[in-house]
Order: C-alpha cells, then sequence, then structure tokens
C-alpha cells in the first residue's frame, strides 16, 4: 500500500476592510465584557462575631416543627432534628442562612433569613417551617 497526502489547498485572500464606526465603543476594548466595579464592603450582612447556635449548623429542610409549648405568655415552638428535640423561642438563630425566628405561631414558625445574592449583595428573605403532622 502507498499512501498519498492530498496537496494543501490555496489560500483564498481575504479583503481587508477598516473599523469606521469611531466614537463608539470599540469592540476590542476590555471594559465591553468587564462587569462593572462596585463597593468591596458589604452593608447588612450577617453579625460573623456572634457564636452560633446549635441548630445553625442544619439546613432548614432537615429541621421539623413537631408542637409549640407556652406558658406564662412565653412561647416555644420544638423544633426536630435527628430525633432530637429542641425548644426554642423568638430571638434563635437556626438554619445556615442566618436564620433568626421573628414569629411562633400554634401551626407555623416564621424566619428572616440573610442571603448573598448574585451581585455579592445581603438580602432578606422570610421563610416558614410548618407544624409536621403525624
Amino acid at each position: 500500500m502507498v499512501g498519498g497526502v492530498k496537496p494543501i489547498p490555496e489560500m483564498k485572500p481575504f479583503p481587508v476592510v477598516t473599523y469606521e464606526l469611531l466614537g463608539t465603543i470599540s469592540p476590542f476594548e476590555p471594559n465591553r465584557i468587564e462587569p462593572e466595579a462596585r463597593a468591596e464592603t458589604v452593608t447588612g450582612g450577617p453579625d460573623l462575631s456572634r457564636p452560633k447556635e446549635p441548630l445553625e449548623a442544619y439546613p432548614l429542610e432537615s429541621i421539623g416543627m413537631v408542637g409549640v409549648l407556652s406558658r406564662d405568655n412565653e412561647v416555644n415552638a420544638l423544633i426536630k432534628v435527628d430525633q432530637t428535640l429542641y425548644p426554642i423561642k423568638v430571638g434563635n438563630y437556626l438554619g445556615q442562612n442566618y436564620g433568626v425566628v421573628t414569629e411562633i405561631q400554634e401551626t407555623e414558625l416564621t424566619l428572616l433569613e440573610l442571603v448573598e445574592d448574585m451581585n455579592g449583595d445581603w438580602v432578606e428573605r422570610t421563610s416558614k417551617l410548618l407544624l409536621q403532622e403525624q
């Protein structure tokens, strides 16, 4: 068997075109594709100096509300995580998104979470934990 190599095709010359749109945005400038610079410090973020509570180690999806206890006008919710019950009240933190309990009702618990958006800013999000009926 004898191999054969095809000859290289001849290169066709392309016409030269000049860029005539002076005064408009140049497609060759890097600021066209880079995001705008923004402030380095983000205000309104979580307090990272405060000691974390035990229920902040668990994602909100693995936490369940199983009951409510009230005594002397103080309402506590019973939270179940990994077969362990925890009593919590308004002001306690739970979940991995810096969620603070803002309201406890008979059938639900309301949290105010701080989450970081795609721009790096901290935004507040309201979440609810519903009473688990068995």
